[in-house]
């Protein structure tokens, strides 16, 4: 109830008070607008033009700023764009005029004129109806007395009277006041609706575009920062050891002739460096998308990195649908990567894996009873893990005070 009270007061406001703005809008920009066009054969109206725009300007920052207790989400202010560096002092006069978000501020002051007109209306006549019913019986002895005065219930044949009046007002007040927040909700959502398109949309849709830009670009550097691992890691490791492996074998074949025992201990050690070869590539080939990943889905390939886990790991999958692949490496890389920084650096005794759907969003949570201190930063394991989530436009969020414990969520949108 608090919080419709609080809404309906919000609305009000923002219809009430942005009646008088928008009258003030309408009067300066039609006018300024009307007189710079109609001078602007004489140049004069130029300098016009542009002053109205920089007012238009200003109520739309105005008016952005009451969109956001409206929508309940920011406004985005636009970028408008400067003047060149170096440019005159004509290219500066004249720069709002190249700004096309300018444009659509005076099309807003001017548009939003009748609609606030309409709503303004609105919002007083459905706040006067639940006020002027409830509050009859106060003022109604009065009106009830007044000679040859008709009133509404008496009009409409339901009879006359004090008693009569006060049972009527009061029913429709309070018809009104279950009616009266809904009709003020939509007459703000429809001013907002208008004021989001015009102010805020391109704006909205350059922000998008910049957070596609950045996903790409992280997307790109944790690819490369991976590969790169994973160069660095199979040419200091497994290929090492081939070439070690190699080597013992051209051994072996020369000793086999002259020693045959000593070829026979040699070939022995070759196969146990091949094992230990191959249990090397298995590990580094935990990071990458497992066969068991394509073929069953993240339930067993997370069972399959939590049984690999040195630390004890209690995992609750409480999803068994298939995604996009996307999706599902980079769930299964956050997971795979924490757990072995986990194992590595944490000291814990224990670790819980939960992964669960909440409308389009995967929620990915990771727990440990370690010394904590991690971090996204720059340079550390986990700035590689933000990277990837923000390149399927998730988000990464990691509570780890020193001394534990440590939290990390994912969230990776699936729809």
């Amino acid at each position: 109830m608090r919080s419709l009270m609080r809404r309906v007061l919000l609305d009000t406001r923002y219809l009430l008070v942005g009646f008088p703005t928008a009258v003030l809008a309408f009067v300066l920009l039609i006018a300024g607008f009307a007189a710079g066009l109609g001078t602007v054969v004489v140049w004069i109206g130029i300098p016009i033009l542009c002053g109205t725009l920089l007012v238009a300007r200003g109520f739309a920052d105005v008016e952005r700023g009451w969109l956001s207790d409206v929508l309940s989400r920011p406004a985005i202010r636009p970028r408008y764009k400067d003047a060149p560096a170096g440019a005159g002092r004509f290219r500066r006069i004249v720069n709002p005029l190249t700004a096309g978000q300018s444009w659509l501020d005076l099309m807003h002051g001017i548009i939003n004129f009748p609609i606030a007109i309409v709503t303004f209306v609105v919002t007083v006549v459905f706040w006067a109806i639940p006020i002027a019913g409830l509050s009859y019986p106060l003022y109604g002895w009065i009106t009830s007395r007044i000679p040859d005065n008709t009133e509404l219930p008496e009009l409409l044949g339901l009879g006359d009277g004090y008693l009569v009046n006060s049972a009527f007002y009061v029913s429709l007040g309070l018809l009104g006041a279950f009616v009266m927040p809904f009709m003020v909700r939509g007459a703000a959502l429809l001013r907002a609706g208008l004021g989001r398109a015009l102010l805020t949309s391109v704006a909205e849709l350059q922000e998008r575009i910049d957070d596609l830009a950045q996903g790409r670009a992280a997307a790109v550097s944790a690819e490369a920062d991976a590969l790169r691992r994973l160069e660095r890691d199979i040419h200091d490791g497994p290929q090492q050891r081939l070439v070690s492996l190699a080597m013992e074998l051209s051994r072996a074949q020369r000793q086999l002739k002259k020693d045959p025992q000593a070829a026979h201990a040699t070939i022995a050690e070759a196969i146990t460096a091949t094992r230990e070869t191959l249990d090397e590539l298995r590990a580094l080939s935990r990071g990458i998308a497992p066969p068991i990943l394509a073929d069953r889905g993240l339930a067993p390939a997370l069972a399959a990195l939590a049984g690999r886990c040195t630390v004890p790991v209690e995992l609750d999958v409480q999803t068994a649908e298939r995604y996009v692949a996307a999706v599902e490496n980079t769930v299964y890389y956050v997971v795979a990567e924490s757990l072995t920084n986990l194992a590595k650096h944490s000291r814990a005794t224990t670790c819980s894996v939960q992964l669960s759907r909440t409308g389009n969003t995967l929620l990915l949570t990771i727990g440990d009873d370690g010394v904590g201190g991690a971090h996204v930063a720059k340079g550390h394991g986990l700035a590689g893990l933000a990277d990837r989530l923000r390149a399927v436009d998730g988000e990464l969020v990691v509570d780890s005070p020193v001394g534990g414990p440590t939290v990390i969520v994912a969230e990776v949108p699936c729809g």
